[in-house]
């Protein structure tokens, strides 16, 4: 059996976040070992000295070349200075010489272009050390991508790890349990409240059905939806709050000057009815279902009873006795074996399954948690600021 497509991708990030850690730390350490043996004062000098140098040499390759009276003037100040930098630097120092000999490049009473760059060619040896210093920052930088590499990845190792575990957890429910003597008297009472809280919606007036969902704020597992403040007070405080919902959105629809015969302020049921289509629309009896998967028999116990007074006040005697059913579910001695398959049998794909079965899960769990102990330690080692 091929590995598969998540598992080989999982080794090449491992490879990638590791290997890229390490070889920036491997590069910054090449370049720090290549500075202490040349001597870290010597090439910082230098570097600094170099470009100090160039600098000059860009700034007045233009104004220091020609035979003006400005460009002799700009060729005298870039001289002195050039000529200060190099005094000022150790008498031992490595490739002081490459400093004297771009100083000796522009010794001239009339300066051109190929004399700047005979500078900048005697400069070169000295450009070494600027090289490693930059080298040294870039090498740093590397680091500090590559520890974030690292962390961004052990992130989501501890996703995968999660999701592994979850399904592990599903795993230890029966598949092969009767769930259907959940779902059937489940499914039957949802399908039943549907239908009557769409009658009840229809036919009831907006005050009404806001006055119901209003009642849910004080029942954790009823959740409708709030009306918003404009329609609520729109529907509490104006004759037409007295009409059914499906009645205020044709309203909705029609012109000022015909709506203007059935209430008595067109405008304030534009404003509040015709801007909240949506939300009346959408009331509907969500927050009335147990749906499925059922949650833990305390949950569904809670529900329920919870649930019960709002289907007294919207629907018939079929649909309370179907969610005592409902209820009763709870007493039954399988339920909790039998909600923990409905719970492993809608939540697991057929793949899963399959992984699960041959023990491939576990040993992705296997090798995430020992990726991340790996991850973790490399993290733990300290590196430049």
């Amino acid at each position: 059996m091929s590995e598969p497509a998540s598992r080989s991708s999982d080794a090449d990030a491992e490879r990638t976040a590791l290997e890229s850690l390490e070889a920036a730390r491997e590069r910054y350490a090449r370049a720090t070992r290549e500075i202490d043996e040349r001597g870290s004062g010597t090439v910082e000098e230098t570097a600094a000295a170099y470009r100090e140098a160039t600098d000059l040499l860009g700034s007045y390759v233009d104004r220091a070349t020609g035979t003006g009276k400005e460009n002799f003037k700009a060729y005298v100040e870039l001289e002195g200075q050039f000529d200060a930098l190099v005094d000022g630097l150790s008498d031992d120092l490595e490739n002081r010489g490459a400093f004297e000999a771009a100083l000796d490049a522009l010794d001239k009473r009339r300066l051109s272009e190929a004399d700047f760059e005979r500078a900048r060619e005697a400069l070169a040896p000295a450009a070494e050390h600027a090289d490693l210093l930059e080298e040294r920052e870039a090498a740093r930088e590397a680091v500090a991508e590559a520890r974030k590499t690292a962390s961004r990845r052990l992130r989501r190792i501890d996703d995968a790890i999660d999701e592994r575990e979850r399904l592990l957890e599903l795993a230890e429910a029966d598949l092969d349990a009767p769930v259907e003597r959940l779902r059937e008297p489940i499914e039957r009472y949802d399908e039943l409240i549907r239908e009557r809280f769409r009658e009840y919606r229809d036919e009831a007036s907006a005050r009404e059905v806001f006055a119901l969902l209003e009642r849910g704020r004080w029942y954790p597992f009823v959740e409708f939806e709030r009306p918003p403040a404009e329609l609520q007070r729109f529907v509490a405080e104006r004759p037409a709050g007295e009409r059914s919902i499906p009645k205020l959105l044709e309203y909705a629809g029609y012109s000022r000057s015909k709506l203007a015969h059935y209430v008595e302020d067109a405008d304030a049921l534009k404003r509040a009815v015709a801007t909240q289509q949506t939300f009346l629309e959408g009331i509907d009896a969500g927050p009335l279902t147990v749906g499925w998967p059922p949650g833990p028999a305390g949950v569904l116990e809670r529900r329920t009873r919870e649930l019960r007074p709002f289907v007294d006040r919207v629907a018939d005697e079929e649909t309370v006795a179907a969610l005592r059913e409902v209820r009763a579910l709870v007493r039954d001695d399988e339920y909790d074996r039998l909600q923990a398959a409905a719970r492993a049998v809608e939540r697991l794909t057929a793949g899963e399954r399959e992984r699960l079965r041959d023990g491939r899960i576990a040993d992705e769990l296997e090798a995430l948690r020992a990726e991340r102990e790996r991850l973790e330690a490399a993290l733990e080692e300290g590196d430049p600021v």
